[in-house]
């Protein structure tokens, strides 16, 4: 699901390959649960490339932010714009600065404090995050985006009621959109188990059988297996970007689906196959690295004597 924009990315090949769950961190760890699951055939994308026109904007834009003589909130919007463009090739410390050169010139910039916030949240500063997106919501209370975002950096922050209800809100913007669906749920069930997937199956009603995303709702509801879930990945797709796309969606969500497992093995190579995709401005790119991150810290905290 991407955050603001539909940026094309230079097409991909791709090769079938057989994986089976059983790759450890690099620190090494055991599953929590008796029961391994086999990730099974999967569709394994070549990597995105990085688009010769990302290249071209950001010297372009480096070019007239250097050299042209603009008022403040003309420079703070070309900084806003190369910070977009830093960001989707995944050089987040270069967006991340221009964020910032782009509010000290044009403090009141949605966008900006958006994108910051979202930052702040992958790198689990989640007080500063929650601040970024307080901003971008207080300068535009009808930024469903911002929203979104405040909601998982306060899912990923432990504060799932608070979640919920930036979830919730989000959803209502756009009640059969199967993400805002799925969001929701993730918190819920963290909240109340049987409600959310009560939740789950209403909301589901108002999404369309065409839309590949109720797969996922379906994964989670039990109305489809794991298996059949893999063979539908490469449905209507046309593309090899499309098919890069979709199974960036799609290891993300069986990675939060193993994790309900209790398949720990499983939900860490899909997150990893998330992040092989390279689509970095995918929300489900974004916080496959923040999954593992936290994965391993608990690793880690459950190994120290």
């Amino acid at each position: 699901m991407r955050l603001l924009s539909n940026t094309q990315f230079s097409k991909t090949l791709f090769s079938k390959v057989l994986l089976i769950s059983g790759l450890l961190l690099a620190q090494g760890c055991q599953s929590t649960s008796p029961q391994q699951s086999v990730i099974g055939d999967l569709i394994i994308a070549e990597p995105m490339a990085i688009s010769y026109k990302s290249e071209i904007a950001l010297a372009r834009l480096t070019q007239v932010i250097q050299r042209a003589e603009i008022s403040d909130g003309q420079r703070a919007e070309l900084f806003y714009q190369r910070g977009v463009e830093y960001d989707k090739v995944g050089l987040r410390g270069l967006a991340r600065f221009d964020f910032n050169q782009a509010i000290t010139l044009k403090p009141d910039m949605v966008d900006a404090y958006n994108f910051i916030g979202i930052h702040f949240t992958q790198l689990q500063e989640f007080n500063q995050a929650y601040d970024a997106f307080d901003s971008a919501i207080e300068l535009a209370p009808d930024h469903e985006y911002a929203f979104l975002n405040r909601g998982i950096a306060l899912y990923y922050g432990g504060r799932p009621n608070l979640a919920s209800t930036d979830f919730e809100t989000f959803r209502e913007f756009q009640q059969n959109d199967p993400y805002r669906v799925l969001w929701q749920y993730l918190a819920d069930i963290e909240i109340d188990q049987l409600k959310a997937e009560q939740d789950l199956a209403l909301f589901a009603e108002l999404i369309d059988e065409s839309v590949w995303a109720k797969n996922v709702i379906k994964l989670y509801l039990d109305e489809m297996s794991q298996n059949d879930f893999i063979d539908q990945l490469v449905v209507n797709v046309n593309s090899n970007e499309a098919l890069t796309e979709r199974l960036c969606e799609a290891y993300f969500y069986l990675g939060k689906y193993s994790q309900m497992k209790g398949d720990v093995n499983a939900a860490i190579n899909f997150f990893k196959l998330a992040l092989s995709t390279n689509v970095y401005e995918f929300v489900e790119h974004r916080y496959a690295k923040l999954e593992l991150d936290l994965m391993r810290q608990s690793i880690q905290q459950s190994i120290t004597p």
